[in-house]
């Protein structure tokens, strides 16, 4: 080969390597992934400014031992409300007045694959921030419904992997070890076979899947405490009789709607998940009705019942959803955050006394 021919080759080589490097850019793929290792976040300045939450026994404890019960709500998913334009502090500020003392982050895997890691974090640490200066804990939820041992799932907004699930609850255990406001991480919004259309899991299944995701999360976050759902869209905990799962200082969770069972409901939601309570923490990560036309809520209506059965249980409680869109929603509006008549009653509920050997967390 000549030199000149020797020239047009390495030429010819060196623009071929620039277009695919350019193309590779513009489509957004990294060209330096041989250099990118992961790095710890930098430690919040207000990571222990609340006291941390602990399990012991069936209850929830601050660090000198005293029982917390919590009342609080739902909000809509960050990147819902960064799109409303409505991810600002205020609406916090507003959660607080209603008198929650823990706030529910749904995290949509749709969601969390359209930011990216990166930024959507960005977001939760936002929020966590408010949540600190207001005094109020987290839930961090990945809110997928359906069956992860299938991945089948009951709408697209919902679709994930076991391995998406996994790396998710990885990095957030990573990012938010030691911050004592990210009190729980709620592993799976609500397991579901939807009567066998989503495909069959066990409760060994589900239970092994939990454990799972507990031991990646406490290889690096010994300290937050992860909430496993019953079956039943999240609502029946009869399974703990034989199998719990195998992790200590763990919570669960139960969604007792309305609708869940025919009355009468208090020998039901008994037998179904408030049985569990004499071992273990629980919390209803999600309650709440909306009202007809004239109907009242008296001392006989849901509202009352279920707050009361579930603080006499020693249960804490939480409403969906501080969010006009989602129902049952307890604002009208975002506008002023208008409550609608649910939400009025369950602000008025947040504000009952309770008894006397728990106390409500500030």
């Amino acid at each position: 080969m000549n030199n000149y021919n020797f020239l047009r080759m390495l030429l010819l080589v060196s623009l071929l390597g620039f277009t695919a490097v350019n193309a590779a850019e513009k489509s957004g793929e990294r060209t330096d992934w041989w250099n990118e290792a992961w790095q710890p976040p930098k430690p919040s300045a207000k990571a222990t400014a609340l006291p941390l939450i602990s399990v012991q026994g069936n209850h929830f404890v601050t660090p000198n031992g005293q029982t917390i019960l919590f009342r609080g709500t739902s909000i809509g998913d960050p990147d819902k409300l960064v799109g409303q334009r409505q991810w600002k502090r205020e609406l916090f500020v507003a959660v607080k007045d209603f008198g929650a003392n823990l706030v529910r982050i749904p995290v949509h895997p749709i969601a969390w694959r359209k930011h990216g890691e990166k930024e959507y974090l960005a977001l939760l640490d936002q929020a966590v921030e408010w949540c600190t200066d207001l005094g109020m804990y987290v839930i961090i939820d990945w809110h997928s419904i359906g069956n992860l041992k299938t991945e089948m799932f009951q709408d697209p907004m919902y679709v994930t992997t076991r391995q998406e699930t996994f790396a998710f609850w990885r990095m957030v255990a990573q990012h938010f070890k030691g911050n004592n406001t990210v009190a729980f991480y709620e592993l799976f919004n609500e397991p579901t076979q939807y009567g066998g259309m989503l495909g069959n899991v066990s409760w060994s299944e589900w239970r092994q899947l939990n454990e799972e995701m507990i031991g990646i999360i406490r290889y690096w976050d010994k300290e937050t405490i992860p909430l496993v759902a019953g079956f039943d869209w999240a609502y029946d905990l009869s399974s703990l009789h034989f199998e719990p799962v195998n992790a200590p200082a763990i919570g669960y969770v139960t969604h007792p709607y309305p609708g869940k069972r025919p009355q009468p409901w208090e020998p039901r939601w008994e037998e179904n998940f408030a049985f569990a309570a004499d071992k273990y923490p629980i919390i209803a990560t999600e309650i709440g009705f909306e009202l007809k036309p004239d109907e009242i809520v008296d001392d006989q209506h849901y509202g009352n019942r279920i707050t009361r059965f579930l603080e006499s249980r020693g249960i804490s409680w939480m409403v969906w959803n501080f969010d006009p869109d989602w129902s049952p929603s307890i604002v009208k509006s975002f506008d002023g955050y208008k409550l609608a008549p649910a939400g009025q009653f369950f602000k008025e509920a947040m504000h009952r006394p309770i008894s006397s050997n728990v106390r409500k967390a500030n």
